[in-house]
């Protein structure tokens, strides 16, 4: 039924109106009795008519004529067949009709004749696994999903099994525990009470009584192997019933037995220790084989006759050993010098791949890496494809080329590809020390399936061995790791001083090609620097010279290097500044340069038009691009992340081309691009990394520093470092030139997602994916648990405590010991940390020493040692006649802690000088003695030679001896000792505690019964050893757990989050909410409140997307934009969630506070984008902010990444609108030069 049209009311109508209610027809009269008021809305129902089906045709050239999303950037013909096959489709009702069929439950399979080879017959097999899915299984036996998911897999999918996670066999759950053995009906269910391991014995008593001689009789046959004892045949008899029965018997024989067995053992004590030899070398086997490249490889062609791949050049010796280890399908590991041919391995696994018919995926830090890549691989091998977050080329391609994190959500989404993986090719490892996306690359290493080998390029790094042995142990395979020994191309770094005509040959060779640091060159530098000062500066020194220089003097630096460098030929030049202002400043200021033939420049030209013709009139106007174009006729360029995309590739290949002679650019362009130079510039060496400034770090330095000197056209590289306002530092540049690049670290943390995608499916768990992160790798599991199980062992070894009758308290005396002595240790630390506690410790101080030899005894302090670490006291001692060497018994066993009666000599007195620690002084008395150090130390010294062992000791020795003895026969029980919280003011809360504690537990030790025993030093021993295995099992049980993950508290916080905002419930079950996040790669929390309280229904398109710029924009602006109402409503809410969830965080004990969860929303491009949805050209956008156009690009290119991600979190919850709403406003920001096509994807 069509809509009703009434006209609007007039004067003459009355005051009423129907109102459509539902879509059913019925209508309702309503009349307003008020002039003026507006009527009602027509309908009841908010969006209108539900949509009724549109006919074919409308909606065909409405998907295919009117909406440029579908109409690719690339292949247009492909599109047209598609196009056609829409177009011409037939109507087929019955297709509606059909269901899939159940799985075949048996197949057929084929009987040979085992001779001929002959088919005989076919017989049917039953099949294993037929209800397997991608929903059900991680195996890589189950069912292929539908084909539109076999690419990026589906959010409900379980991932395959990773590599290293082992699940449980069939075999391993048949294997019962102990726990479920099964009951034996037939043999002893009548003596043998199941689940117990002894039970009653029926057998005659007689029979038990002849038992111990027997088992001696054949024990001693064992033991002396002696076959003469004869034993008579019913005694023979009686012993084969009673043998097994041993273990069995509780009785005291029983003991006697195996005491007797243990004396049988050692010859089979050998044969353990042999077979734990071998195991030995078993467990510590190494994952990570270094691959030794200074042996040439003689027989590589003879070992691979026709490999893969061919080059045009012979190999080196690095690339032959990883291309060996590629053959035999190992993973490699490659830290080779920038330059050396990396790019080798990664071609022949590609090639190796598409020998095999299985996929390579070659991955990449940084999106414009992977255009170029795919561009390279493309023209070698032509099958490539390349999937990026907005684009996505021949993706059924033997080798796919994409960014790590599409890789991860294929992972995690059970992505079709991962079947036929053979390689994964991880480039430029050394990001994974990126602090924001490092964790993407551990994320995915981990969730590699067993199947794949890896393979990672990285720039040389210090811990090589150390990450590939990570990678070994957590995927249970060999890494090989392969790394060069220098650079194809020696580099040369020089010091140029020079600012005009007149100096501009000032420069100065630092490190020469062989590695060398010439202090020669620094000091003429800082010569010539000096030369030029006024006098008034130097009589002031060069240190106050301020660091920044002026535009002019810069330019004057510039113009005289680029001179002196074209002169030499020693163009192209990449000079790397690290401020975007600085480089556009600098190229600028260069408008007298010409570093171009006439050639070049119509070569450049038509280069440059050429490149353009994909973008519309007005934007080939933007002053950006008027600009470079005038830079590059000249030669001159500048790449940094405000450059529009495609203005930064025509420069990238420029430069390829040798047509850019000088280029300015930030850090960026040596991380993501490779092209090198033959020299580099330094404008600085301090850059400024988001919290402050500070000097290049030393593996920053070799990164950039290493595009100078390119391979087979430069004998060396040269490295050029700016002194504009003074030389710097000679220290700083010898840690930055000749230092250790920086190691790879783990930035493993855990975010919501991958929670989020770990608790949805049952079998893997997020501390198994902590525990395998980079940054536990410290964690030597294998060789904890082999201790748990000798300990284990040892433990059940040691004889049993007896705690019976007076020895009742012994196990509680032992705990109360060991806490006096921990205690007691405690508050020693912290008297000897205290001022007043090292006062105290001064010469002359008597003090009572407690160690292995001597035991309460009194000494005096003779001399302190000045080390503020491991301090030592020499002391005078008072001992035993005959004990001076400390050969005395050993009373460590026996700690008697409650005796605090002096040491006092049974015979004559003696005395020894030694060396204390801190632990062997167990009191401070409150004594003083007079004593002469020197002289007693030099008197001992000289009787400790043989000639004079026997002279009498000398006066000043006698008398302290004689003093010490004295002071012990007048305080027989104990003498009055320094107290550290009264007599040493040390009033910490900590040592008055423990001082107390202390007081009780010496007084409780008094009240224990078990000192008095007989057994007491026996049995104290044996629990003493006891305890001591115990601690260290707990100790090691607790480091193999999970409770011992450095993360564990911040995953239960992080949990606690996601339960509270129930996106999982209080059983770890992922909700709705928590399926929506898992969607969104980034902010997921906010996105997924956001749209479950629809702050961005009331929007239009391009408002909410406007909105969401706030999740991908970062940098801090100056303008403030000027915005509509519902926007700034927008943008209040989004506040106030980020807000709510901020909290929140806090409270579940996460360290972020809520304003900086807030302050990373940043809302300066929303008024750009909103224009730009709203169709205002790119020019005018431009001058609505300060922000750089090329970020302005990226943003908005990522901005539709997020729009795609919203849209399908909105078909997750059903919410069509919102779907259809993301999917207006990706298109109106999907236009002009925003989204013209890489160049490199051509």
């Amino acid at each position: 039924m069509d809509r009703l049209n009434v006209p609007p009311p007039g004067p003459m109508d009355l005051p009423m109106s129907l109102l459509e209610m539902g879509c059913s027809g019925r209508f309702e009269l309503i009349t307003h009795p008020v002039p003026g008021q507006s009527l009602p809305p027509h309908s009841t129902l908010p969006h209108g008519l539900p949509p009724t089906n549109l006919n074919l045709e409308t909606e065909v050239e409405k998907q295919f004529l009117r909406d440029p999303a579908w109409l690719p950037i690339h292949d247009k013909d492909f599109a047209f067949q598609k196009f056609l096959k829409v177009t011409q489709r037939k109507v087929d009702v019955d297709s509606l009709l059909n269901c899939c069929p159940s799985p075949l439950h048996s197949g057929l399979s084929v009987v040979r004749d085992p001779t001929t080879g002959m088919l005989l017959d076919f017989t049917e097999v039953l099949l294993e696994n037929t209800g397997l899915s991608a929903k059900n299984s991680l195996s890589l036996q189950r069912q292929p999903g539908p084909p539109s998911e076999s690419l990026r897999g589906s959010n409900t999918n379980y991932p395959f099994l990773p590599g290293g996670m082992e699940e449980l066999t069939l075999e391993q759950i048949k294997k019962k525990s102990e726990l479920e053995e099964e009951i034996d009906f037939e043999s002893a269910l009548l003596k043998v009470a199941p689940g117990l391991k002894a039970g009653m014995d029926f057998t005659d008593k007689d029979a038990k009584i002849a038992k111990p001689e027997v088992n001696l009789m054949s024990l001693l046959s064992t033991v002396e192997g002696i076959s003469g004892l004869q034993l008579e045949e019913k005694e023979k008899d009686k012993e084969s019933e009673d043998a097994p029965k041993l273990p069995r018997t509780n009785s005291l024989e029983d003991l006697g037995i195996k005491d007797a067995a243990s004396s049988s053992s050692p010859p089979e004590k050998g044969k353990e220790e042999k077979s734990k030899l071998k195991e030995n070398t078993e467990e510590n086997k190494k994952w990570a084989i270094p691959v030794n490249i200074t042996s040439p490889c003689d027989d590589f062609h003879k070992r691979i006759p026709n490999p893969a791949f061919k080059w045009p050049f012979e190999l080196d010796v690095f690339q032959k050993q990883a291309v060996l280890r590629l053959e035999a399908h190992d993973s490699v590991f490659v830290a080779a010098h920038t330059s050396a041919g990396k790019t080798v391995v990664a071609e022949y696994a590609i090639a190796l791949s598409q020998k095999h018919m299985t996929r390579t995926i070659y991955t990449s830090p940084i999106k414009a890496l992977s255009n170029q890549k795919f561009r390279d691989f493309k023209n070698t091998f032509g099958d490539v494809g390349l999937l990026t977050g907005d684009v996505q080329l021949s993706p059924e391609s033997s080798c796919l080329i994409m960014t790590t994190e599409i890789l991860r959500s294929m992972l995690y989404n059970g992505s079709e590809v991962i079947r036929d993986l053979e390689w994964v090719i991880f480039d430029e490892v050394h990001y994974i020390n990126d602090a924001e996306r490092g964790v993407v690359w551990e994320e995915v290493l981990i969730m590699l399936p067993d199947h794949v080998s890896i393979i990672l390029l990285s720039a040389t790094v210090p811990n090589a061995l150390e990450f590939s042995e990570w990678i070994g142990r957590i995927k249970k395979r060999h890494i090989y790791v392969i790394s060069t020994l220098k650079r194809p191309v020696p580099l040369e770094h020089y010091l140029y001083t020079g600012n005009s005509t007149k100096t501009q040959k000032e420069m100065f060779l630092l490190v020469d090609a062989t590695g060398n640091f010439l202090t020669k060159g620094y000091y003429a530098a800082v010569d010539a620097k000096k030369e030029r000062t006024s006098k008034h500066a130097q009589s002031f020194g060069t240190k106050n010279t301020s660091q920044n220089t002026t535009a002019s003097q810069d330019r004057s630096v510039w113009l005289t290097l680029l001179h002196f460098l074209s002169q030499r030929q020693q163009t192209p030049v990449v000079a790397f500044t690290f401020s975007r202002t600085r480089c556009d400043e600098n190229a600028r200021s260069l408008d007298s340069m010409d570093l171009t033939t006439s050639i070049e420049k119509a070569e450049i030209h038509s280069f440059f038009q050429k490149s353009l013709t994909r973008l519309r009139g007005a934007d080939r106007q933007l002053p950006q691009i008027l600009l470079m174009r005038d830079l590059l006729k000249r030669g001159i360029a500048v790449h940094h992340s405000g450059i529009l995309p495609i203005l930064k590739e025509v420069i990238e290949m420029l430069f390829s081309r040798g047509l850019v002679k000088v280029l300015f650019a930030t850090e960026t362009f040596a991380m993501g691009v490779n092209m090198p130079a033959r020299t580099v510039v330094f404008d600085s060496i301090r850059k400024h990394d988001g919290t402050g400034f500070r000097n290049l770090l030393p593996g920053e330095y070799i990164q950039m520093a290493g595009r100078a000197g390119r391979r087979g056209l430069d004998a060396t590289g040269t490295v050029i470092i700016l002194c504009k306002a003074g030389v710097h530092e000679m220290a700083d540049l010898h840690v930055m030139m000749l230092g250790k690049p920086t190691l790879l670290q783990s930035q493993f943390r855990l975010t919501y997602t991958m929670i989020l995608n770990l608790l949805r499916v049952e079998a893997l768990r997020v501390t198994d994916m902590m525990r395998r992160s980079f940054s536990e790798s410290h964690r030597d599991t294998q060789t904890h648990e082999k201790r748990i199980s000798q300990l284990k062992q040892m433990l059940s070894a040691v004889p049993s405590v007896d705690t019976e009758g007076q020895l009742s308290d012994l196990l509680p005396y032992y705990h109360t010991v060991t806490e006096l002595k921990k205690t007691t240790e405690a508050v020693q630390h912290a008297i000897l940390e205290s001022v007043n506690g090292l006062k105290a410790l001064s010469v002359g101080r008597v003090i009572v020493v407690n160690n292995k030899q001597h035991l309460n005894a009194l000494g005096v302090i003779l001399q302190v040692s000045s080390a503020s670490v491991n301090r030592t006291f020499t002391a005078l001692i008072i001992c035993e006649k005959g004990n001076e060497e400390g050969k005395g018994n050993d009373n460590a066993a026996l700690p008697h802690l409650h005796n605090t009666s002096l040491f006092i000599p049974e015979g004559p007195c003696s005395h020894t000088v030694q060396k204390l620690k801190l632990q062997d002084i167990s009191a401070i008395t409150v004594k003083t003695l007079k004593v002469i150090p020197e002289r007693i130390i030099d008197n001992y010294n000289k009787r400790q030679q043989p000639r004079f062992k026997l002279d009498p000791p000398g006066q000043a020795i006698s008398t302290a001896t004689q003093e010490l003895l004295r002071l012990a026969e007048a305080n027989p029980g104990g003498i009055a000792t320094l107290d550290p919280v009264n007599d040493l003011q040390l009033k910490s809360v900590d040592v008055v505690e423990a001082n107390m504690r202390l007081r009780v537990l010496q007084d409780s030790l008094r009240d224990f019964n078990c000192i008095h025993s007989p057994m007491f030093a026996e049995q104290f021993a044996r629990i003493k050893e006891r305890m001591s295995l115990q601690e260290e099992l707990d100790q090691l049980l607790f480091l193999v757990s999970d409770q011992s993950l450095t993360l564990l508290p911040e995953y239960h916080q992080r949990i606690k989050v996601l339960q509270s905002l129930q996106y999982i419930d209080s059983g770890g079950a992922v909700q709705l909410k928590g399926r929506v996040a898992c969607q969104i790669s980034s902010h997921e929390l906010l996105l997924t409140e956001l749209l479950f309280e629809n702050v961005l229904s009331p929007l239009a398109p391009e408002e909410s997307a406007a909105l969401l710029s706030c999740l991908v924009f970062t940098q801090n602006t100056q303008v403030e934009p000027h915005i509509t109402n519902t926007l700034q409503e927008g943008i209040e809410q989004v506040k106030s969630v980020a807000q709510r969830i901020g909290e929140l965080q806090r409270e579940c004990g996460i360290p972020q506070t809520a304003e900086e969860f807030v302050g990373q929303f940043k809302f300066g491009l929303t008024e750009v984008v909103y224009c730009w949805a709203r169709g205002m050209p790119f020019a005018e956008i431009a001058q609505l902010t300060d922000v750089q156009e090329g970020t302005v690009v990226r943003c908005i290119q990522r901005l539709d990444e997020v729009l795609k991600e919203v849209r399908q979190a909105a078909r997750i919850v059903g919410d069509s609108v919102l779907g259809s709403k993301m999917e207006k406003a990706s298109l109106a920001i999907r236009r002009d030069i925003v989204f013209t096509a890489s160049l490199y994807t051509h």
